[in-house]
């Protein structure tokens, strides 16, 4: 933010970027990670990162030169001597806050580790730039500021950009001497930061327990899926001519841009029945889809506008982000009979669960393929008559199965390609019950036995599929919450619904997503813990202080309240996007806290007040703290802006990390300093016991 160094500082910090970035690849080659949707994000994010410890060593050689007059060299060794330990500090917490993702478990275990642990290689191979790569380029590429006539000084530039450049840094020193009185009116007056502190962690808190939360957030892939279901016991004839008319009516959006039906298939339990169909529609590009360009919001729209075909249910959702949970997004669950009662029972108490909960405003819809009302046959054998006959009964319903089912016989390779050999009856003959006038079956006598005469065929009603969960018979649900809902909201209702509306011996079981959803939400409050934790020790070992560290630590609070602010002015949830960039604040803002705390020490052992190096550490290390957090503000502006299909990942990163940096460094540059003046009075009475040693009163 300094001007006139501007072209050397973005040399230096541009070559170190690059190495720290290219070098990051050679170790995720190492660790066997890919590049894909997720390493990618931690790279945006690291270019918004790795430059922050080349800025401050810019920056403090910088200003050695620019104040006291030194050589370009003298003044690199002694910024070193001096940062060192700051950039090692942080280095260190930064790398320590993605320790704990190590240990998370599960599918969104994967996601942390990917993502943090390539953030926390490419911060670790800047530290090393910044202290061997950063001081040697500030010695090669930066020019004294006493010294405009050297060759290549900044202040040769004549015209519009040097007035320009020499008005920004007198704005600059202004800023800063307003900040200085600011920062004695609340050491004077230290409630007031204590007051602000408490006030904005209890916000915090408040924006945190009101935020929708989510896990991973549907993004926009360019297709909508369709479940059709037709009466039971409907023809696959009948069934095509309800997914006929739906074609008509979704063809006339103008979104879509091609479909495809697959008539007699529940892609929802991965059965083939002809009551079902399956719909598949590819929408055009963002930029051509009309007034709806959200696929929620057109598959909302479609919902409404089938409802005119009569004797068929239809439902529309979005493929999930990642695949392998499930088949449609939003919420799942399964229905359990624990009591393991008839299927017809089972049947309606999941209808009457879906009435309930179709009555909560969390939820936009549920359903279930599941019906218990399906015209069948049960064959009913007459083992008596069979064993009279000599008919051998597993032969009898081999039979049977080779005929109205089918039976592997054997594979062929002919043209290059294996072909699989079923045997089974033509349609002409098993379309009825009739057929079984022609099938006969051999007795031990050689002799050839009427099926018909050992079998007797009786109308029954049942499901189509039957599904046991935990060893009990089990309904699947689907559903999708309502617009202005997370699924984290509809979680909520199922488990408030549940426990009123299910009578006894029912109970549910999370699948899917939802099963992720709800067991990685456990986890994550204690890796955010655990990393506050990990932060805490780390600096209590450098500092040799429990208590010092915690003027670090407090100031987290305020990058949390810009997290939730900007994610709620944005519409987005709590997702596994935002937590991720949650854990990522708690070392961006801790570095923040250290460049001003480990200067104030310094300051503080060679003599100086506790107000006097808090003052002058925070003079110091203000335009360092605001060149690196606004660098990094800058670099994650183009994730809020983007487009396409992980454009609400890209969202959830952009808006929590760019909230939470700019609440955080607004707030903290004045809280660290009253913070630092509390505790390491705090400190020194408990090591020293002399209480009247401290000079609280104003130079």
């Amino acid at each position: 933010m300094h001007f006139p160094a501007g072209l050397p500082l973005n040399t230096n910090t541009c070559y170190c970027s690059a190495v720290a970035i290219v070098g990051t690849f050679f170790f995720l080659q190492l660790f066997g990670f890919t590049i894909n949707l997720l390493t990618l994000f931690a790279l945006v994010l690291a270019i918004g990162i790795v430059v922050d410890d080349a800025i401050v060593v810019v920056e403090a050689v910088h200003a050695k030169m620019e104040h006291k007059d030194m050589p370009v060299r003298k003044a690199t060794v002694q910024s070193m001597n001096e940062i060192s330990g700051a950039i090692i500090s942080i280095t260190l917490v930064m790398a320590a806050v993605f320790v704990p993702v190590g240990f998370m478990q599960g599918p969104a275990g994967v996601f942390y580790r990917q993502f943090a642990f390539t953030l926390a290689i490419a911060i670790l191979i800047s530290a090393v730039n910044a202290l061997t790569l950063s001081p040697a380029l500030c010695a090669l590429f930066l020019k004294n500021p006493h010294h405009p006539g050297e060759k290549g000084h900044p202040h040769e530039k004549k015209g519009f950009m040097a007035r320009f450049f020499a008005a920004f840094n007198a704005g600059f020193r202004s800023l800063t001497n307003r900040y200085i009185t600011s920062l004695r009116f609340l050491i004077r007056r230290k409630w007031v930061a204590i007051g602000a502190l408490v006030l904005i962690a209890g916000t915090s808190y408040w924006l945190i327990k009101t935020t929708p939360t989510g896990f991973i957030p549907t993004e926009d892939q360019g297709f909508v899926l369709y479940a059709v279901n037709t009466p039971p016991g409907s023809s696959l004839h009948r069934t095509h001519k309800a997914t006929e008319a739906i074609d008509k009516i979704i063809k006339k959006e103008p979104s879509v841009n091609n479909l495809w039906v697959a008539d007699g298939l529940n892609f929802i339990s991965n059965a083939s029945a002809s009551p079902y169909a399956a719909g598949f529609i590819r929408l055009k590009d963002v930029d051509e889809r009309g007034e709806l360009k959200n696929p929620d919001e057109i598959a909302a729209a479609l919902t409404g506008k089938v409802t005119s075909v009569k004797d068929a249910n239809t439902f529309f959702f979005n493929f999930p982000t990642v695949q392998g949970f499930g088949n449609v997004s939003g919420f799942e669950f399964m229905l359990q009979d624990r009591t393991n009662g008839p299927l017809d029972k089972l049947g309606n108490t999941a209808a009457a669960f879906i009435g309930a909960l179709m009555q909560r405003e969390e939820i936009a819809y549920a359903f279930t393929t599941f019906a218990a009302g399906n015209p069948q046959y049960t064959i009913e054998t007459d083992f008596i008559k069979a064993k009279q006959l000599g008919v051998s009964v597993s032969e009898l319903m081999q039979t049977m199965q080779i005929y109205f089912g089918s039976s592997f016989v054997s594979d062929f390779n002919r043209f290059g390609k294996y072909y699989r050999v079923m045997a089974q009856a033509d349609i002409s003959y098993r379309k009825d019950a009739a057929s079984l006038d022609g099938i006969f079956v051999k007795n031990n006598l050689g002799e050839m036995v009427p099926v018909k005469t050992l079998v007797t065929l009786k109308r029954v009603f049942g499901p189509e599929t039957v599904t046991r969960n935990n060893l009990f018979n089990a309904v699947t649900i689907n559903g999708v919450p309502k617009p202005g809902f997370s699924t984290g909201d509809a979680i909520r209702a199922i488990e408030e619904t549940a426990k009123t509306a299910l009578p006894r011996g029912y109970s549910y079981e999370w699948t899917g997503i939802t099963r992720e959803e709800r067991s990685a939400g456990s986890q994550q409050i204690y890796i955010f813990l655990l990393s506050i934790i990990f932060v805490y020790f780390l600096l209590a070992a450098q500092y040799e202080s429990y208590v010092l560290p915690l003027a670090v630590i407090l100031t987290v609070p305020a990058g949390i309240l810009g997290v939730f602010m900007f994610i709620g002015f944005a519409g987005l949830e709590n997702n596994i996007y935002v937590q991720i960039g949650l854990i990522m604040l708690i070392g961006l803002l801790a570095k923040n806290a250290i460049l001003i705390v480990e200067y104030a020490v310094q300051r503080r052992k060679r003599g100086m007040s506790l107000v006097a190096s808090a003052l002058e550490a925070s003079r110091l290390r203000l335009r360092p703290i605001l060149m690196t957090s606004f660098a990094f503000i800058v670099g994650m502006l183009p994730l809020i802006f983007a487009k396409g299909a992980s454009a609400i990942g890209n969202h959830s990163i952009g808006y929590s990390t760019v909230g939470g940096m700019l609440t955080g460094v607004l707030l903290g540059v004045f809280l660290i300093p009253v913070l630092y003046i509390i505790f390491q009075y705090l400190q020194e009475k408990i090591v020293s016991k002399k209480a009247g040693e401290e000079n609280w009163e104003l130079e």
